[in-house]
């Protein structure tokens, strides 16, 4: 079969784009023909390429016009769907940098689109206020009344959202990675009618657990990812726990803000910020944690680091968010508290950073529960499976 395999990026710096290239690399190992056309934001010219096909990207403002119209994804996708004619073709980091556009031409190609976060019925992908609550209404003059949308991207973000919708009908299937986020798309008019959850890639088991107990975040520091809640709720039990350390891996927005709390808190010789870590990096650095926290402001579509907490066998305290209580087994693989709230995650991380012992279960219980259900293996077979139903349709 040949596959075309779509994204907005093909790059290594983060899990969703991981996942499109594993499984591009997956489906050639099982004999498949399968290519990737993304843009070339986050080429990095002295690397060799990722992808298959390149159209222009940018990450500089001119990505907001991109984002309504891409004449060149329009352009390049046309000559690759001619050249290379394939099967199916299946759509999934989408509307950062390829426009609706590209779906005028995917009409007579069995297409699947693999909505792995809010982007299609939220501008921002989060569906979260700027005040950290979550947004419950549809996308429209609330996104700029609200504040989520500065004016100069209100209306190429909003006419986007409503190309998308008008060429929806471009897709045979359309598939989400949660239950949740299943719910949310049908929710808003979008026919979600697939879910496979993502995968985790395997790895050994970490050491047995060790002095001191530590709890480790990884993820974009940002007021959506809730970094700023776990620190404040470390400190609340730091007193309790003299030996606990914190390490706080990733930058963003609130990384400079972060870098003063810790220093004025007196805790910088208890909390670690390592930055941008690569996958294997970090899953060095984690293989120490007792704990790792995702303590998540927005409604998290799936939750690729507790999966990959899980496979290591760290217990996983989550929020309860999204997709995120479909993987975390309160009081079996993890604990999931309210998103936003400090107390809770204190809570949690104190039970958990005093007992050794239940944080072993639990970490050991998440990795058979990655094991079992968020196998690469499986994914890619219920993958393959989904383009044989495509293209019967």
């Amino acid at each position: 079969m040949k596959i075309l395999l779509i994204s907005d990026y093909a790059s290594r710096a983060y899990g969703a784009e991981n996942q499109v290239l594993a499984l591009r690399d997956g489906l050639r190992q099982r004999g498949h023909d399968a290519r990737l056309f993304s843009s070339s934001a986050r080429y990095v010219p002295t690397q060799e390429p990722l992808s298959d096909y390149r159209c222009l990207g940018s990450l500089s403002p001119l990505r907001v016009l991109l984002r309504t119209f891409n004449p060149s994804a329009f352009q390049e996708l046309r000559r690759v769907l001619a050249q290379f004619q394939p099967d199916a073709v299946h759509v999934r980091i989408f509307l950062t940098q390829l426009s609706p556009s590209v779906l005028l031409l995917l009409k007579n190609v069995p297409s699947l689109y693999h909505v792995v976060w809010h982007r299609p019925i939220c501008p921002t992908g989060t569906k979260m206020l700027p005040d950290g609550t979550v947004c419950r209404v549809p996308a429209g003059k609330e996104c700029y009344r609200r504040g989520c949308l500065p004016f100069y991207s209100f209306f190429p973000h909003i006419l986007e959202l409503g190309l998308l919708r008008r060429w929806l009908g471009a897709f045979k299937l359309i598939m989400a990675n949660s239950e949740a986020m299943k719910r949310n798309l049908i929710a808003e008019g979008i026919p979600a009618t697939e879910m496979i959850r993502n995968f985790v890639p395997d790895r050994l088991p970490r050491p047995p657990l060790s002095s001191p107990p530590t709890v480790a975040f990884a993820g974009q520091l940002s007021l959506e990812k809730g970094v700023e809640v776990l620190f404040s709720a470390f400190a609340k039990i730091a007193d309790k726990i003299p030996d606990a350390r914190l390490i706080i891996a990733g930058t963003g927005t609130k990384q400079n803000i972060l870098k003063k709390q810790i220093a004025d808190s007196g805790l910088s010789n208890r909390v670690s910020m390592p930055g941008y870590l690569t996958y294997h990096e970090m899953e060095r650095q984690f293989d120490s944690a007792w704990v790792q926290a995702v303590p998540t402001r927005c409604i998290e579509a799936f939750g690729n680091v507790a999966a990959e907490a899980m496979i290591r066998g760290t217990a996983v305290i989550a929020s309860d968010s999204g997709g995120l209580p479909e993987i975390v087994r309160h009081g079996k693989t993890g604990l999931i508290v309210p998103p936003g709230d400090e107390d809770a995650l204190a809570q949690g991380l104190l039970h958990l950073l005093q007992n050794r012992e239940s944080a072993e279960q639990m970490g050991m219980a998440g990795r058979e529960f990655a094991l079992k259900h968020l196998n690469q293996n499986d994914y890619i077979d219920k993958i393959i499976r989904l383009y044989q139903k495509l293209c019967s349709l």
